[in-house]
């Protein structure tokens, strides 16, 4: 306990000095915290493989499109790779294009912001991560709390009631910066040939219903299906012969919420409410510290 002072002198100057990008990431994880609920919307119209087949045929004749992602929350199908604008918004409803900003939007720029915080500052948010762990490390150093009733009461009972999730969401964090998967490397070899969308979508449709599926897209060289299961996010890679479920990327499954639709997102937004809080507390204790009016040294009486 004798070193007590110092953890928390490096407690305070962390949270000081990383207190912008650490808010932020709060923040951005917040919202998208949210995304995995939101996906699990139902449709308004049912999603086939003749609709999903009829917007490609209509949109993308000569099969240039290079992926799709469906957003039932916006009823909306994206095809990337074709249109003067790179993209086609197709209505899920009408099968019409559409330009109409929609949540989607909100989620893309909070994924930025908590990735690279709108500019190419990746680095700042894997030392901010880092930040956020030796947060959690010094204020285990510094023991148990006592619970008491007042603002630096209630911030140290809160970090230790979710402290393994405030363990968990940095290191998976930095687990996804690293490329840290724990699932067996792809064997090198001669990449297959692109299957075009229009192959694509039947396969899938046979074993998955389309309206869970999130994305089609090329990944590390192989066609990507993202799909939901049972309200887990699974990806399956799409070959002409069929369908392969790969080893499932636990880190990231972990940090985005992915393994339950709706467990996932309650923990993750659930711990950004927790650390939203333990920003706030944690700055107004030390302001008060810092700022509050100190009684004056009393005058020695004159001889």
């Amino acid at each position: 306990m004798m070193l007590k002072p110092y953890w928390l002198r490096f407690h305070r100057w962390i949270t000081l000095v990383f207190a912008l990008p650490l808010i932020a990431l709060i923040l951005s994880g917040l919202v998208l915290s949210l995304e995995p609920l939101a996906q699990r919307t139902r449709p308004a119209a049912p999603v086939t493989e003749a609709s999903v087949l009829a917007a490609l045929q209509r949109f993308d004749p000569q099969g240039q499109a290079t992926g799709l992602t469906i957003r039932t929350y916006d009823q909306l199908m994206t095809l990337n790779g074709v249109g003067p604008d790179g993209s086609v918004d197709v209505s899920l409803r009408t099968g019409e294009e559409i330009d109409e900003p929609g949540w989607a939007e909100w989620f893309g720029t909070a994924r930025q912001l908590h990735e690279r915080l709108l500019l190419d500052l990746g680095w700042l948010v894997t030392a901010s991560t880092t930040a956020m762990l030796a947060l959690a490390l010094l204020g285990v150093l510094m023991g148990w709390p006592r619970f008491r009733n007042t603002l630096g009461g209630w911030h140290n009972v809160a970090a230790w009631l979710v402290l393994p999730l405030i363990v968990l969401s940095p290191l998976t964090g930095l687990a996804i910066a690293f490329g840290i998967s724990f699932t067996p490397a792809t064997p090198a070899g001669a990449r297959p040939a692109r299957l075009p969308l229009a192959e694509a979508i039947p396969l899938v449709a046979r074993a998955h219903d389309l309206a869970a599926l999130t994305s089609l897209r090329v990944r590390g060289g192989r066609l990507l299906a993202r799909v939901y299961v049972s309200n887990r996010l699974t990806g399956v890679v799409v070959t002409r012969e069929g369908l392969e479920t790969p080893p499932m990327n636990w880190p990231r499954a972990l940090h985005e919420g992915n393994w339950h639709a709706l467990w996932g997102s309650g923990l993750n937004l659930a711990l950004s409410l927790v650390l939203a809080g333990l920003w706030g507390t944690g700055l107004v204790i030390w302001a008060r510290r810092r700022f509050r009016k100190r009684n004056p040294r009393p005058r020695l009486a004159a001889a």
